[in-house]
Order: C-alpha cells, then structure tokens, then sequence
C-alpha cells in the first residue's frame, strides 16, 4: 500500500484483529497488543537529497544552455536569478521528498528498519505493554511507510525464545503486508504469535486473566 496517510480500516476489521488477539490469547498467559501506525520516521534527510538533487539538475541545465537564455553576457542581475531558480529546485525537490514514492527511493532499507524499531520501543512504553504481572506482553505493530512489521517481546519473553523464531513470524506476515493486505498479515503475525507463546508461556486453567486490551491501537 502506497500510503502515508491514516489506513482506514471499518469495524469489521477492527473486530477482525481484536478476535484473532482474542484466539491468540487462549492458550498462553501472554498479552499480545496489535498496532499499526502511519509511518515511523520523518525522513528529513531524505528531502534534503532531493532538494539538492534537484537543484543541482536545474544549475546544471541552466549553465549548459547559458547562451539560449544569457545573449547579452553575464550581469549581476542575471546571476541573482541563477540563485533563485536554483533556491526554488531545491524547495521543489524537498516537497518531493516528502512524497512516500520518493522517501523509499533516498532511505535505505536498514534505516527504515532502525526507526521502526525505535518506534516499537516507544510504544512499548507508551502503552504500558511491560505492565502484566509475568511480563509477558508483545507488541506486533505494522508500519504502513516502511512496509514492515515489527514484534517486540518483552524482556523475559525475548530470553526465554531464540531470536530466529520471532524473526519466522515477521516472515510469516511480510509477503501479505507488501501485497497490501495490512488487516490479514496482522492477523496471521498474531496467530503465529499465539502458537509460539503458547509453547513458552501455556495458559494456567482458571488463571489466565485479560490484562491488555486486544483492540486494535492506530496511531499516525
């Protein structure tokens, strides 16, 4: 999905992830906490590449057809509009920039990858993911820009489980998100998860309370 912007996704999708949490949670005393956000960086940088890009093709054109528009040789007035247009290709090229299309381009894969981990972190924090009695939280959250998806166990959780197994249910789920269906790689990242939770962490009978929300948490 080519977005930036707010996914809009109707109650019955929501409802959708919220069950498929719901099933998760049956078999282990982990809380899973879905999230999907609009993107997890501002990319500044990468409007700057483009600015400069940009202005250095508009320097270069106007300097290798110098004798279309300068007939009359060089004054200072013309020298001050070679600074404006190049000042206004620049501002083009940083408006651009700021296009998803163009943000991809100039961003490297890893650095998507840094922020959308920094942005988990956050989140873990921000909704209390860490606050169950066993600390037994994960967080799995979809970051629509990045095209990624991201599972942040917490602590005890992440030693207790070989790095190679979270990694396998990202990659269950990736294919799904990149083809555009946020909501079914979602819930088929929550599944896997509930399946791995429930062989490191299994459900007591008669003691297996709800203490995280399994609605859905957007956020841009």
């Amino acid at each position: 999905m080519e977005t930036g912007e707010r996914l809009p996704l109707t109650a019955d999708e929501r409802e959708r992830i919220r069950l498929a949490v719901h099933a998760a949670e049956q078999h282990t005393n982990a809380e899973i906490v879905p999230m999907i956000v609009n993107r997890s960086g501002l990319y500044r940088d990468a409007q700057h590449r483009a600015g400069i890009i940009l202005a250095l093709v508009a320097l270069t054109m106007l300097l290798t057809t110098e004798m279309l528009w300068l007939s009359w040789g060089w004054h200072a007035s013309n020298a001050a509009w070679l600074v404006l247009v190049t000042i206004l290709a620049y501002g083009a090229g940083a408006w651009l920039g700021s296009l998803v299309p163009i943000i991809r381009l100039f961003t490297s894969t890893d650095r998507m990858h840094q922020k959308v981990c920094l942005r988990a972190e956050r989140a873990f924090a921000q909704h209390a993911v860490s606050q169950t009695r066993e600390r037994t939280g994960v967080l799995i959250m979809v970051s629509l820009l990045e095209h990624q998806i991201y599972v942040l166990p917490d602590q005890p959780l992440f030693q207790r489980v070989p790095v190679e197994r979270w990694s396998l249910v990202v990659e269950a789920a990736i294919g799904r998100l990149k083809a555009g269906d946020i909501v079914g790689g979602l819930c088929q990242s929550i599944q896997m998860c509930g399946g791995l939770l429930a062989e490191v962490c299994p459900g007591r009978p008669g003691d297996n309370p709800d203490e995280l929300s399994n609605e859905l948490v957007q956020e841009p």
